[in-house]
C-alpha cells in the first residue's frame, strides 16, 4: 500500500512538471478570447461567458488584449453576479495588467468603486500601481525612451530617418538576447519625460530595414508567449510587404490600386489572421465599432 502511494506521489509529480514546464501558445488564448466574445455577442449568456473565461484563465496567466481587457471584463461579470474570481489576489493581477494604461484608468470611476468593495481605496490602488511601476527595467525603459525620440525625430523627414530605424532595431535585436520583448510589463507604455511608447509604431518602422526577416521570425516566438501582441506583429508583417508591393497577408496596409477584394481573398486573409490570433474581418469590425462608442462616452 505504501508503494503504492509512493509511485502515485512520483507519478503525480512527473505530470505537473511536464504540464508546468510545457511552454504556452497565446494564439491559441488569443482566438479562444475571440470565440468567446463572438458567442456572448449572439447569445448574451454571461453566465455562460463567466465560465468559459474562468476555464481559460486556469490555463493562461491573462494578458489583457487590446480592445478586448478580457480580464477586466471577466472580473466585472463575475463580481456583478457574485461568482468567484479569486478576490484580491486576482484584482492584484488586473491592477499589473492595467498599469501601462494607469492615465486613462483614472478617469474610470467603476474600475475605483471595483476595488473598493474588496476593501481597497483609490490610494490603496494608486500605491499598488507605484510598486508595479517600481519593477519595471529601468535600464530598457532609458533605451527605449532614446529609441522612441530618435524615431520621430525631425517628423520623420529627410536622410535621417533610414539611419535611425536601423539604430532601433539593432536596440531590439540586443534586448531580444539580453531581456526579452521589451513588452508594456517589462517598460510600461510612457517612458522618461512622459515620452509615448507604443511597440507597434516602432515594429512598423524596421519593416523596411535590413533586419527585417530576422524581426519576423524572431517576434514570432513573442507573439507564442503572450509577450507581442499580434497586432504589432502582422502590421510590421503587412508593412513590409505593402513597401515592395506584394499582396499583404493580414490586409492591415491595401494599396489604393489594388485590384477589387474577392471572397477567396478574405478567406485567405482571415486564415492568415487565426493563425497569428488575430480577429477576421466581421470580429475585427464590430470589436472597433464597440471600442469607439466606449471611448467616446
Amino acid at each position: 500500500m505504501k508503494y503504492r502511494k509512493i509511485v502515485f506521489l512520483l507519478l503525480t509529480i512527473i505530470t505537473f512538471i511536464s504540464c508546468t514546464s510545457k511552454k504556452l501558445n497565446y494564439i491559441k488564448y488569443y482566438n479562444t478570447v475571440y470565440a468567446i466574445d463572438s458567442t456572448h455577442r449572439v447569445d448574451r449568456d454571461t453566465l455562460a461567458t463567466i465560465r468559459q473565461y474562468k476555464k481559460l484563465f486556469r490555463k493562461f496567466p491573462p494578458v489583457q488584449n487590446e480592445r478586448m481587457e478580457e480580464y477586466e471584463m471577466y472580473i466585472r461579470y463575475a463580481d456583478k453576479f457574485h461568482k468567484k474570481f479569486g478576490g484580491i489576489k486576482n484584482l492584484d493581477q488586473l491592477i499589473a495588467q492595467s498599469a501601462p494604461n494607469w492615465k486613462y484608468k483614472r478617469q474610470e470611476p467603476d474600475f475605483f468603486k471595483l476595488y473598493k468593495r474588496y476593501g481597497i481605496d483609490s490610494i490603496g490602488v494608486e500605491r499598488k500601481i507605484l510598486q508595479w511601476n517600481q519593477k519595471l527595467n529601468k535600464v530598457l525603459i532609458d533605451s527605449f525612451s532614446i529609441a522612441f525620440e530618435r524615431d520621430q525625430h525631425n517628423a520623420r523627414v529627410g536622410l535621417t530617418v533610414e539611419i535611425n530605424d536601423k539604430k532601433n532595431a539593432e536596440l531590439l535585436i540586443w534586448t531580444l538576447k539580453n531581456y526579452g520583448f521589451p513588452s508594456r510589463q517589462k517598460i510600461g507604455l510612457y517612458g522618461n519625460n512622459e515620452r509615448f511608447m507604443y511597440m507597434g509604431t516602432l515594429l512598423n518602422h524596421m519593416a523596411g530595414t535590413v533586419h527585417y526577416e530576422y524581426l519576423k521570425t524572431k517576434l514570432l516566438e513573442y507573439v507564442m508567449s503572450g509577450e507581442c501582441p499580434p497586432r504589432d506583429y502582422i502590421e510590421m508583417v503587412d508593412k513590409h510587404q505593402y513597401i515592395h508591393y506584394l499582396d499583404t497577408a493580414y490586409h492591415i496596409f491595401v494599396h489604393y490600386d489594388a485590384p477589387d477584394f474577392t471572397a477567396s481573398d478574405s478567406a485567405r486573409i482571415d486564415r492568415n489572421r487565426k493563425a497569428i490570433g488575430f480577429p477576421t474581418f466581421k470580429q475585427s469590425s464590430k470589436i472597433t465599432k464597440d471600442f469607439q462608442k466606449k471611448i467616446s462616452h
